[in-house]
């Protein structure tokens, strides 16, 4: 009996045993990027310095324990370090637990609305997008602000290799995500458990798109920006997205088919890739570094508001890095509302009618 339908397709299918450990290791390859381009020392230093804490027992007899920080670094995970099914990570640099994990979108929106979680902050990473990079610079930015960020970690597939292969990563700005978007569709509709790899956190977003496969297709350029989308539309206390490099150009196509009362919320603020200001916010805050060539061929020609002496880096351990944690704290100020100046109006009378130069004007 001749094959039809999804039977056809097992042929085009590469068996995942022989695609995952090639995603894995070029995802750790990613992470050593992340390394070079976030501030993941400082993170490290952190844990390390503030992790032990005195816990009271129950005699009141005080004991050094190092819980705190065992379970910051159980909650990183090193497996995830080159897992390419993507995830979302609550980041609080202040607070214990300072790594939450949440391996699919409702979890992450369930933690949010029932339990009275105020979180009003997302950040996207680019480059390799792994989850020590994605935490480095959620870390960078929960210092300055003093509250939980939403650190999205993407996932990464075949259709993201094609898109490195290519160079998307390094020069093609936002119409790399054509590429992205076009080799996931094919994927889908050709080799369908092939395009699911890499693909389970956007698969779990609300409204999330399939081929007629079953297999996941992005609506918005890309499976980062699928997510962000899903759960700005979702968590109606995030106020301000954080964007870095090609996390710049998630956010932007992420916001640009929210309703306008979602997207009027939202404070935006990018570090190395300045987007176009299209989208209605209410305020955008974009950093670029004056010797961050990489940020300027991404920028496809946008503006930043402002040039800072950096390069494309935000780690603070090399010179000329781009401090976040600085800056952020620089771009809330500035969107923060002014009180009204107050004028003082000097009470009536023929003692306080003078002009200019302080004198009674003649009767």
């Amino acid at each position: 009996m001749p094959m039809t339908g999804p039977d056809m397709l097992s042929w085009f299918e590469v068996p995942r045993p022989l695609i995952e450990p090639t995603l894995r290791a070029l995802r750790l390859g990613n992470t050593a990027l992340d390394a070079l381009f976030y501030d993941v020392s400082a993170v490290v230093t952190d844990l390390l310095l503030h992790g032990s804490i005195v816990v009271a027992e129950a005699e009141g007899t005080p004991s050094w324990r190092i819980s705190e920080m065992t379970k910051a670094f159980s909650q990183l995970d090193l497996s995830a370090l080159s897992n390419p099914e993507g995830s979302i990570l609550v980041v609080d640099s202040g607070r214990p637990p300072h790594v939450t994990p949440f391996e699919d979108v409702p979890g992450f929106l369930s933690w949010v609305k029932s339990q009275g979680q105020t979180v009003k902050t997302a950040s996207v990473t680019g480059v390799g997008s792994s989850a020590l990079g994605s935490v480095a610079f959620a870390w960078n930015i929960s210092t300055a602000l003093d509250e939980p960020v939403a650190a999205i970690v993407p996932g990464y597939g075949v259709a993201d290799v094609i898109q490195q292969g290519l160079g998307g990563w390094f020069g093609f700005g936002l119409h790399s995500w054509w590429i992205k978007q076009t080799a996931q569709e094919v994927l889908a509709h050709t080799m369908p458990q092939t395009a699911r790899i890499g693909r389970h956190l956007m698969m779990t977003a609300p409204g999330h798109a399939e081929a007629n496969t079953g297999a996941p297709v992005f609506q918005r350029g890309n499976g980062s920006s699928d997510v962000l989308h899903a759960i700005l539309r979702e968590v109606t206390n995030i106020s301000r997205v954080f964007g870095h490099s090609k996390g710049a150009l998630v956010i932007e196509n992420a916001i640009l088919s929210l309703p306008r009362e979602t997207t009027e919320r939202l404070k935006v603020v990018t570090f190395g890739c300045p987007i176009a200001e299209d989208t209605p916010t209410a305020g955008y805050s974009q950093f670029l570094g004056v010797i961050d060539g990489l940020g300027l061929l991404n920028s496809w020609g946008n503006p930043p508001e402002t040039v800072v002496p950096t390069h494309h880096s935000t780690n603070t351990s090399i010179p000329l890095s781009m401090p976040v944690s600085l800056l952020t704290r620089v771009a809330t100020m500035r969107q923060t509302p002014r009180p009204a100046a107050i004028t003082y109006q000097p009470p009536l009378g023929p003692a306080s009618r003078t002009t200019r130069r302080g004198r009674v004007p003649r009767q």
